[in-house]
């Protein structure tokens, strides 16, 4: 099979670049390496220095690989830039996911599989919450992921295209970038080894539903085929962790003796994630199964 992967260099693409060669697949990935890695790329994988908001560029790869499968990871990612800039959040996040739509069309593309986000979900009416659950995002982040799923949903009634839609919990494991504002452990674990004191934002209760990378993987691969057309999928393990929680897992894995500075609330970003993975169990086979203890020891580790 010929994929197509999107943000291919990045912490989450590059771990599905790697499993999708080890299965034999034929990786085409394309990125602008604004927050991926050169050295993350896969060797197997043809790649491709590309911004999916460059339509032209973007038709070029389209027009020479004629891939199988898309599989759309290249996005804006952070919450805080999409309250900051939102403009350029939906020109990355919707204008760019609508330029991928369109050569899908075009090049008869067999099937999207799009990452989406916990984000679109506001604080929950109820725990854990399922995809019945309200939409109501908090964030310009929020908004533009849906805004992509509302989308391919347009395209699949009025053009037939197939689709799987992931939203993912927080996502953590190695790669993951320790520079920027997202990911937590990632951030923790190297401001401790640094001999930082690192910051949590609010009082520590607020709470994310932690998913492995390796696992988020799987749900990538058993999507593949025709498993899942058409639907919409969380990924998480249905439990509440607590910023303390993690900023003491982490603080526990490296031995290291410190204590969190607490600094305001950050705006877009809700207070409790919990997420109902059912689903994807019973019509992908899917479950998570690295724990938040061991998660931590092999993202502390690398």
């Amino acid at each position: 099979m010929k994929v197509l992967l999107t943000g291919g260099a990045g912490f989450i693409g590059s771990h599905i670049a790697d499993k999708l060669v080890e299965e034999g697949n034929e990786v085409i990935i394309v990125d602008n390496l604004s927050t991926g890695k050169k050295k993350n790329l896969n060797p197997k994988a043809k790649f491709y220095d590309v911004d999916i908001t460059n339509v032209n560029a973007l038709e070029e790869v389209f027009s020479k690989e004629k891939p199988d499968i898309v599989n759309h990871h290249a996005a804006q990612t952070d919450v805080r830039h999409s309250m900051r800039d939102p403009n350029f959040d939906a020109m990355v996040n919707v204008l760019g996911s609508l330029n991928i739509l369109q050569l899908c069309l075009k090049y008869r593309v067999k099937k999207i599989i799009y990452a989406s986000t916990s984000a679109v979900y506001n604080e929950p009416l109820y725990v854990p919450m399922d995809e019945k659950h309200p939409i109501d995002p908090l964030s310009g982040y929020g908004v533009t992921k849906y805004t992509v799923e509302l989308y391919l949903h347009v395209y699949s009634q009025n053009h037939g295209i197939s689709y799987t839609i992931f939203r993912y919990g927080n996502v953590y494991g190695p790669r993951q970038d320790p520079y920027g504002e997202c990911g937590v452990v990632a951030i923790f674990s190297e401001q401790m080894l640094a001999g930082i004191q690192p910051t949590i934002f609010g009082d520590g209760s607020k709470t994310r539903d932690y998913v492995y990378v390796g696992d988020i993987v799987d749900a990538n691969i058993f999507a593949m085929n025709e498993l899942g057309d058409g639907e919409v999928f969380n990924l998480g393990w249905g439990k509440e962790i607590t910023d303390f929680e993690v900023f003491d897992t982490v603080r526990k894995a490296l031995g290291v003796q410190v204590e969190p500075i607490y600094s305001k609330k950050r705006p877009g970003e809700v207070d409790r994630v919990c997420l109902d993975g059912s689903k994807a169990k019973t019509k992908l086979g899917w479950k998570p199964k690295v724990n938040f203890e061991e998660g931590i020891a092999l993202t502390v580790e690398y």
